[in-house]
């Protein structure tokens, strides 16, 4: 990823260039999620699709298993609960651990990680690195790509086996989990190319917005 095209945070906010969109206090990101998705738009409503889809299917087989197990089949419902204990802790890391790993791809030096467990807000971030919009598709779309991927290639191997139970429970719940993800995008998404910006501040808990100043045409 190209780093050298981004302003430095001195630029973004002293330069001309450039004027200040808003802040979000990562405190807040529930709220701003919500009101991001009940607003609409194209990015939005096909995951809204996507995710209706998937959490559909997470029910489907979750009763199914049920009823398996009243026959006396134990294994799907055990493998369900499992994928579900498994996703509200060791997928909460992994999840954060992928966008980690593509923010050092856009160069950040230094990650760290952030939690408000009453309101089950969960971040990584890189103090003061900014990102461009294509950066940040990379930070915000990873973990959704990478871990349906993942599930997806071990449920072909799987799929006549009870442990595919796990694996489509956990495909289920984790397109909830990037809800928050496909919320911040979507502003990207509003702006043209390369004319948003945004970096973290740690001490502040805040992800500041900058948009480049379109020069003025007679």
């Amino acid at each position: 990823m190209n780093r050298m095209a981004n302003p430095s945070v001195a630029e973004l906010q002293h330069s001309e260039k450039y004027k200040f969109v808003f802040r979000l206090h990562h405190n807040q990101i529930k709220e701003f999620v919500k009101q991001r998705l009940s607003e609409g738009g194209k990015i939005v409503f096909l995951f809204m699709v996507y995710q209706l889809l998937m959490t559909l299917t997470g029910l489907f087989f979750f009763t199914r298993a049920m009823l398996k197990a009243f026959n006396g089949f134990w294994e799907p419902l055990g493998f369900s609960l499992a994928a579900l204990v498994f996703s509200f802790t060791l997928l909460i890391v992994i999840h954060e651990l992928l966008h980690a790993f593509a923010l050092k791809l856009t160069g950040a030096p230094v990650i760290n990680f952030g939690a408000y467990f009453k309101k089950f807000i969960f971040y990584a971030e890189a103090d003061r690195h900014v990102l461009n919009g294509k950066q940040f598709t990379l930070v915000a779309l990873t973990p959704l790509f990478v871990v349906q991927f993942v599930t997806a290639i071990a449920l072909f191997f799987c799929i006549n086996h009870p442990f595919a139970y796990f694996i489509i429970m956990v495909m289920s719940i984790h397109s909830l989990f990037c809800a928050g993800d496909i919320g911040l995008f979507s502003v990207f998404y509003e702006f043209d190319e390369d004319t948003l910006f945004i970096f973290d501040v740690k001490e502040e808990r805040c992800s500041c917005f900058y948009e480049k100043v379109q020069p003025k045409t007679d």
